[in-house]
């Protein structure tokens, strides 16, 4: 964790610590927000994309690498790529929402689509790392991946040690096992929570199974956690640390969205407030003293968070509360 830590200052951005009376009101105790929607590229991914592309040998670095997203982490590695002088190839759902998109070429990396539901994204992302003789840099199933991740959360329990729990988003899992691993260095008691959308729910299964459990291609609002299946090596570490992991309805996270907008000032894609859902609906289940929620993402069409937000801004209420706190 601490080489990812080394390997990351002055190159990452420390994202703000948010804080919001109204909100602490809301749920009973004292909340902290990671904002990593302000972190280069928009989201928490740019940690471990760059920590893994470093950490390549000059040779592997010089040929290029490549790896697959629903978009944060195509853009995330797309800038490492930039910044350590090398080439990226990115495969992305062809669906993907067109901000990240847009993103990712002007960033300029070389762009693969595929069919999320027909093709087969894994076995496509190693033919061409075959036939280019690319380096595969995974999103989550990757030890340098998963301790640039974790850093948001050492940064998190650097300037709040008191915390009794985090909660953070799932797909992939490698911010979920960066986080416990983090928070297992920092206290052993410290209580780390998953959340994933409720119809994405793979992680919650294969937690309760014991073993990796597929599932088919989920429909949530929250693109980066349509994942049909735990990785690997974030499994591993999630099955012997996390505490729980939660479900969050898809109401739920257009409600989060607005409690982020509203309370916080700022902005969160679908999956980057999943985490803050999950605290609202297991806020009681939680110890007592300050939770930390993880916004792991901002990176969203505006007339898709324009409509979210309406929606739930209908539900939650519309009365603009005080500016959040930076700490």
């Amino acid at each position: 964790m601490l080489y990812a830590v080394e390997r990351l200052r002055g190159i990452a951005v420390r994202t703000p610590l948010l804080t919001s009376a109204a909100f602490d009101d809301l749920v009973g105790r004292r909340v902290v927000v990671k904002a990593e929607n302000q972190q280069r590229t928009g989201s928490f991914k740019f940690r471990g994309a760059y920590t893994a592309v470093a950490a390549l040998s000059e040779r592997d670095r010089e040929a290029g690498v490549i790896g697959a997203s629903s978009g944060n982490h195509a853009q995330a590695l797309a800038l490492a790529a930039r910044l350590l002088n090398t080439k990226a190839t990115v495969v992305i759902p062809a669906d993907a929402p067109s901000a990240k998109v847009e993103a990712i070429g002007v960033l300029g990396a070389r762009i693969v689509t595929y069919d999320r539901r027909n093709d087969r994204r894994d076995t496509l992302v190693h033919q061409i790392a075959y036939r280019d003789q690319l380096t595969v840099v995974p999103s989550s199933d990757h030890r340098s991946v998963i301790a640039g991740a974790g850093t948001v959360a050492w940064e998190m329990l650097q300037e709040t040690p008191d915390l009794v729990a985090i909660l953070v988003p799932v797909g992939g899992g490698g911010l979920a096992a960066g986080t416990a691993l983090a928070a297992q260095g920092h206290n052993p008691r410290l209580t780390v929570i998953g959340v994933e959308p409720a119809t994405a729910n793979d992680t919650h299964l294969s937690l309760r199974a014991g073993k990796r459990v597929p599932i088919p291609p989920p429909a949530t609002i929250a693109d980066g956690l349509r994942h049909t299946e735990p990785a690997q090596l974030p499994f591993e570490i999630n099955k012997k640390l996390l505490a729980d992991v939660v479900l969050a309805p898809e109401a739920s996270i257009a409600d989060a969205m607005a409690h982020l907008r509203r309370d916080y000032r700022t902005t969160a894609e679908p999956s980057g407030a999943v985490a803050l859902a999950g605290l609202l609906r297991a806020a009681d289940r939680l110890p007592d003293g300050p939770v930390g929620v993880v916004v792991s993402g901002g990176n969203v069409n505006w007339s898709t968070y324009r409509k979210l937000l309406d929606i739930a801004m209908d539900r939650t209420g519309r009365t603009p509360h005080a500016a959040p706190v930076l700490r």
